[in-house]
């Protein structure tokens, strides 16, 4: 009898209004931060897509109003490479990876247009873009070796004699 009535004490006690009021409440709605000197304030996303696949591959897009546009895809790849077990042993065989390839376009605040694509993969990562600096060929003859035209000497040769048993 006397663990039904705490058991009741306890239910009534547990179903009471509590008068407990969170000190913070939220706005309804926030406005946009407003920046004194934002000269992109006007730009907005135009377009925008992403597509995950399940076996592991997708690519993604977007554009903006100011006539930036990215694309990217990925795929996941079988790779030979190196691979270590579990006791730091080295060993070449087969590796998963993924692979990268995109493109970037925009225009700089001066008006010159820029475009930029990428590729990584197993040969590493491989940007292609006019704006992008591209190493000096040099043009030279490699030194060979200098050729000596004349006979080495040759030691005398001495008088041999057949000696011991049988002759």
């Amino acid at each position: 009898m006397q663990l039904f009535v705490v058991a009741a004490l306890l239910a009534v006690a547990a179903a009471a209004p509590s008068s407990y009021e969170p000190a913070y409440k939220a706005p309804a709605s926030y406005a946009a931060p407003s920046y004194k000197d934002n000269k992109y304030a006007d730009i907005t996303v135009t377009s925008q897509s992403d597509v995950r696949n399940l076996d592991g591959s997708g690519a993604w897009s977007y554009a903006q109003s100011d006539y930036a546009t990215r694309d990217e895809s990925y795929a996941q790849k079988k790779f030979q490479g190196k691979t270590y077990d579990s006791y730091g042993k080295e060993s070449y065989g087969e590796v998963q990876g993924h692979t990268n390839k995109g493109s970037s376009y925009w225009v700089s605040p001066e008006g010159q247009k820029f475009t930029l694509t990428w590729v990584a993969d197993d040969a590493g990562f491989q940007p292609k873009g006019d704006h992008l600096p591209v190493a000096p060929v040099h043009v030279y003859e490699l030194p060979v070796a200098p050729v000596h035209e004349y006979e080495l000497p040759v030691a005398p040769a001495l008088p041999y004699k057949r000696t011991g048993l049988g002759y």
